[in-house]
């Protein structure tokens, strides 16, 4: 598609598309969030910005680059002040390896799976330091409470991530799409569920966001942040959604596969891509609405006595299948 473009040029486009797509995918799924929950609570909230209220999202940036930044004075200024850049850049070069189509991907690495659930995992530490630079005991708690649950839930979402890479045969995200097929959906749904859990618990999302747990901290590692550096945290909530919902497309239901798709080179293949991740952004903003916040004790329990020993027979029933119809 930009085979006739100086490599240089080439480069800028890329990034300022996957800057762009970073821009607008969160603030629409944000916007998807704050009008389903609307719905769903039978509360329709503002719909002075656009029509329905569609830019309420755009109103409320406006209002955060308008409020003052504030850094609290016991705070660890540097550690305080960076830490919503950790946690915001980590998803934006995750972006650019998620592939929306065979050729329609910024960075294809070869190992792309492997870099996307590194570079992911990197965003807590953003939050760690959130906690720990605020110089608030509530703060501090619940960025421990991230960390723990990093720890807790990266292991089964590894492992459910692996278990389609052996099935696959390669740790490329457009290989592995290149060889899903629809039986896979029963085949690797032990794998798909543990993944879903354990992303929403790595989000901090409800039901499992016992870190920013306002009745408890406050706000958790967040409590001290203001104006634009708060937004910062919220868009890479945000893109983070974005980021796993649409490693959850790739991963378990064939990316850009579908009718008319034309083996993902065109813009169908895309838009397909975009229709699954959709679905699966909207399935993270229910759980939210529908489920209550679990106890830490109950979150921890999830993890190591349910989702991981579900992800090691997943991975062990893979392997099985590889080796006796492979």
């Amino acid at each position: 598609m930009l085979a006739d473009v100086p490599w240089a040029l080439e480069a800028v486009l890329k990034a300022a598309a996957v800057l762009a797509a970073f821009l607008t995918l969160p603030l629409a799924l944000g916007q998807l969030e704050h009008k389903l929950m609307g719905h769903m609570q039978g509360r329709l909230g503002p719909m002075e910005a656009g029509p329905h209220g569609v830019l309420q999202l755009v109103a409320d940036g406006i209002k955060f680059a308008q409020k003052e930044d504030v850094t609290p004075a016991a705070a660890d200024r540097p550690v305080f002040r960076l830490a919503p850049a950790v946690a915001l850049v980590p998803y934006l070069v995750a972006l650019a390896a998620v592939p929306l189509g065979a050729a329609w991907v910024a960075v294809d690495v070869p190992a792309s799976l492997l870099l996307v659930l590194a570079v992911t995992s990197v965003g807590v530490i953003g939050t760690l330091m959130a906690g720990w630079g605020s110089g608030n005991k509530y703060a501090l708690l619940g960025g421990l409470r991230a960390g723990a649950q990093l720890v807790s839930y990266e292991l089964p979402l590894i492992l459910a991530a692996a278990s389609v890479a052996l099935a696959a045969g390669t740790l490329s995200l457009t290989g592995i799409v290149g060889q899903w097929s629809w039986w896979w959906l029963l085949w690797q749904a032990p794998a798909a569920v543990v993944f879903l859990a354990a992303s929403v618990a790595e989000l901090q999302r409800t039901p499992f966001d016992a870190p920013v747990a306002d009745a408890e901290l406050v706000f958790g590692p967040l409590t001290e942040y203001t104006g634009l550096r708060f937004a910062f945290f919220l868009l890479a909530e945000y893109a983070g959604m974005v980021v796993m919902a649409l490693l959850f497309t790739v991963l378990f239901l064939g990316g850009w596969r579908g009718p008319w798709a034309d083996a993902g080179a065109g813009v169908v293949g895309v838009l397909w891509t975009l229709l699954k991740a959709t679905g699966v952004g909207a399935l993270f903003l229910w759980l939210r609405v529908a489920w209550p916040r679990v106890r830490e004790d109950q979150l921890q329990r999830l993890a190591w006595l349910v989702l991981l020993p579900v992800a090691l027979l997943q991975l062990a029933v893979t392997g099985v299948g590889v080796v006796v119809w492979g």
